[in-house]
């Protein structure tokens, strides 16, 4: 298929004014509101807040507003002391009240809401990929396990693909390809979180590995116990590949994207697949400690790109640095070759592992 316009009408940016006056008490900005925003990716989400630093100032604030929409309702589910579950359920549908108000009333007054309803109004974004969204985040108050991999797609699709979903527009994509990568790269972050944090998922007494993948490796003792075990390596080979398989998939709607909107992508995409090589590095022990990426790494990963350099797999070197090269083939596999270890498993169980679409 031959590319397709689906870049929106142009549409008047809001620009943050240098020495705007302080707001009165009581009163948020616009310009607050998207500060605000902008201080929850750098603190909460600092991989993927880097990444945004790669896009045009005019673009990067509305990315902003949509992670700060969703940390906000993460938080509701997650961050609320020892409230009981009714009091973050009420709490979360209240979130979900005020904002679906603000947003057909076009305006809010919410510190936070505010640059949401603004970046909303001035993509035109479905209301409904915010309704699915919630809709995952209260799965978490009620749902602690996924028996198979398509029950945990529907919860990733609104909690991952959904939010593909939302930035994109604001990518200003030249093709109609990047939709479904879209979909596939929010799916891979999110599995890679699943993998790097299963020792956390545990403390709040919830496994996002689905029950079918452990009893199939056997894996039960070692993830009761929090040990890594022949066995338990076995079964993070599989969900690596898993999901390896979905940053491939999304590889292919790069080349449709504006080239600023590319390198951010890139950037993110190659920073946060690196998880799942630290998790390798670290011998599979997700339960001591959390895999994480170098600041360094991240820098050069950032310089590369903002010079010019392009963050396909191929062409990412062992240190994480992509290097210099043109966009990745639309022949190129969409699943990497497997991991001995997973194939083993692959061709007893007959399945690929990957259903999502």
């Amino acid at each position: 298929m031959g590319p397709v316009a689906l870049r929106p009408r142009p549409r008047r940016h809001w620009r943050p004014r240098p020495g705007a006056p302080p707001a009165g008490a009581g009163w948020t900005s616009l310009e607050e509101s998207y500060e605000r925003c902008r201080r929850l990716a750098r603190a909460h989400g600092r991989t993927y807040y880097l990444a945004t630093r790669l896009l045009p100032r005019l673009k990067r604030h509305h990315v902003h507003a949509i992670y700060g929409f969703c940390r906000y309702a993460d938080d509701i589910v997650d961050d609320l002391g020892p409230a009981p579950v009714s009091e973050r359920r009420a709490a979360l549908a209240a979130f979900g009240d005020r904002f679906f108000a603000d947003l057909e009333a076009g305006r809010s007054e919410d510190p936070v809401l505010k640059a949401v309803v603004h970046t909303a109004a001035a993509f035109s974004l479905d209301a409904s990929c915010f309704q699915r969204f919630l809709a995952s985040m209260a799965m978490d108050l009620s749902v602690s396990r996924y028996e198979t991999f398509a029950d945990l797609c529907v919860y990733m699709d609104g909690s991952a693909a959904v939010i593909g979903e939302m930035v994109l527009p604001i990518l200003e994509p030249v093709s109609a390809q990047a939709a479904g990568a879209a979909r596939h790269l929010g799916v891979a972050f999110q599995l890679t979180n699943f993998i790097r944090d299963v020792g956390e998922d545990l403390d709040r007494e919830r496994v996002y590995l689905p029950q079918e993948d452990i009893r199939r490796f056997g894996a039960e003792p070692a993830l009761a116990q929090r040990r890594v075990t022949p066995q338990w390596v076995d079964l993070l080979s599989f969900e690596i590949e898993r999901a390896r398989s979905y940053y491939s998939s999304a590889d292919r709607g790069i080349p449709g994207l504006p080239p600023a909107s590319a390198r951010c992508v890139s950037g993110a995409r190659v920073l946060y697949s690196r998880i799942l090589d630290r998790v390798e590095a670290r011998g599979y022990d997700v339960f001591s400690g959390r895999a994480q990426v170098g600041g360094l790494t991240k820098a050069a990963v950032a310089a590369s790109l903002a010079l010019g350099g392009w963050a396909g797999p191929a062409q990412a070197a062992s240190d994480g640095v992509p290097r210099a090269a043109g966009p990745l083939s639309k022949d190129a596999p969409s699943r990497p070759a497997p991991s001995r270890r997973a194939a083993r498993w692959r061709t007893a169980a007959g399945t690929t592992g990957n259903s999502m679409p």
